[in-house]
């Protein structure tokens, strides 16, 4: 199977439209051979992951979770101060809560190139 290359400039886009053109792209649903329990995605390269918008007041009002394993011990954090830290972790976090929870997983966000 030969896995083709897709660049996406990411300046200008909508965050949320383009995570899920990314996943269906990972996971190969655009193909014409795509099975579920198969792993025929594509490599998805992405550039200019600063430059992406978010609508409505999702920058300020979105955060996400994360729990350190201890008693009371979950972690919240702003869209917004991740976008300032690291947009590229902001992006790969959306595309991986898209794709199918199952084993293929892994191996689909490996294929994903954020810079």
């Amino acid at each position: 199977m030969e896995r083709t290359t897709h660049k996406i400039d990411a300046s200008g886009k909508i965050a949320g439209r383009l995570a899920s053109e990314i996943a269906v792209l990972l996971q190969g649903k655009n193909r014409v051979d795509y099975q579920a329990h198969t792993d025929c995605g594509e490599i998805v390269e992405i550039t200019n992951v600063a430059e992406m918008k978010f609508s409505g007041k999702k920058l300020e009002t979105k955060v996400y979770h994360r729990n350190t394993g201890y008693p009371s011990g979950i972690r919240t954090k702003k869209v917004k101060d991740m976008m300032e830290e690291e947009p590229q972790a902001v992006l790969r976090k959306m595309v991986y809560l898209m794709l199918p929870k199952n084993r293929l997983r892994p191996n689909m966000i490996k294929r994903l190139k954020v810079s």
